[in-house]
């Protein structure tokens, strides 16, 4: 279903500015504002009825030659622009908000679909939306404006804030504790057993029974098949504003600070603690003796590997960067003998003079 907005009606709700651009075919601004606008489109693809976004220099080659109706840009791109100009201060946020715009999200048909089980004193608010095949164990609470689409298992005692969006085939273990304005995305689980094992000095190993439950706080999104494991004593928990990529493992006893962004594939040993506003990159593995710590700010790049704590703020990588293989393997050599090589210089003796 394609949604249709006028482009006054656009630039009033990103905060935008409309002005002509400096190539633009001569309508006057009153007749732009007119204009109806049905989606959001890459500069160089984009069509009459779209806009697009200029929020980097990479892309600015495409801004004269865009068939767009309007562009987000800064004042400075202007001169350049061949259709209407939606000024902003920023153009990447500005997007973000116009996406929003257009965003097509279904309407269930029943309040309650007929194939969903409720268990006992199930507390569920009258304007909240159960989809079909839904399994809600007893005791759970779910808040006003709350949609759990089909096949999701809700756990025993489990409670749902208000406005959250939970997609199809997402389990929530028992005692799983959710915010308002979340969203969880296909194929989560949240709430599953942490993985502790006790040796016996044997060779076996015996499981140590997890007896927390997973926090998670308001406007915290979850990508697609996240795993975030329950605490073994005391809870994990997610504050307000985080933000998780699809595929990423968050560990038993974990504490994710507000604001911070974790990339797809990242994996948090269980007990890790991080801060505030802190970025951790796609692929990133943070594990090590003990449980690891960050302070607020921390970025750590892609694939990195850390196994300690940080408690200075900043960007933080570690690995090797990609080379050509002979190379790579030559220099892997040459590292694995650095330890020979920097006892051989440091035995030399010192000359004289």
């Amino acid at each position: 279903m394609v949604k249709s907005l006028s482009l006054e009606s656009v630039a009033d709700s990103i905060g935008a500015q409309l002005k002509l651009g400096g190539a633009h075919p001569g309508r006057t601004v009153e007749q732009s504002k007119r204009e109806i606008i049905t989606g959001i489109a890459p500069l160089a693809v984009a069509k009459p009825g779209e806009i697009s976004h200029l929020s980097s220099s990479s892309y600015r080659k495409f801004l004269g030659d865009t068939s767009a109706t309007a562009v987000i840009l800064v004042e400075s791109d202007l001169s350049i622009c061949p259709s209407v100009g939606l000024v902003v201060e920023n153009p990447y946020l500005a997007y973000a908000v116009a996406s929003q715009l257009f965003e097509y999200r279904a309407a269930p048909v029943q309040k309650i679909h007929p194939s969903a089980i409720i268990g006992n004193d199930a507390a569920i608010h009258d304007t909240a939306i159960i989809g079909a095949h839904v399994v809600i164990e007893d005791r759970v609470e779910i808040g006003e404006g709350t949609i759990i689409s089909p096949n999701c298992s809700i756990g025993q005692g489990v409670k749902i804030g208000e406005r959250t969006r939970i997609s199809s085939n997402v389990v929530l273990y028992a005692g799983v504790v959710l915010g308002n304005d979340c969203e969880i995305n296909s194929g989560s689980v949240i709430g599953s057993p942490g993985f502790g094992f006790a040796p016996d000095g044997h060779g076996k190993f015996h499981p140590i029974a997890q007896l927390g439950v997973v926090v998670i706080g308001n406007k915290v999104r979850l990508g697609a098949g996240v795993t975030i494991d329950r605490g073994a004593l005391g809870n994990t928990v997610i504050e307000d504003g985080v933000k998780v990529d699809d595929q990423v493992h968050i560990g038993h006893n974990c504490h994710v600070g507000q604001d911070t962004i974790i990339c797809g594939c990242a994996g948090m040993a269980g007990g890790t603690i991080l801060g505030k506003n802190c970025v951790i990159a796609g692929g990133v593995g943070i594990g090590g003796k003990g449980p690891i710590t960050f302070c607020d700010s921390v970025t750590v790049t892609a694939m990195s590997a850390i196994r300690k704590s940080i408690d200075i703020p900043g960007t933080y990588s570690s690995g090797t960067a990609q080379s050509e293989h002979g190379k790579w393997l030559r220099n892997a050599l040459s590292f694995n003998r650095l330890g020979e090589l920097t006892k051989k210089i440091l035995s030399r003796p010192k000359s004289k003079g």
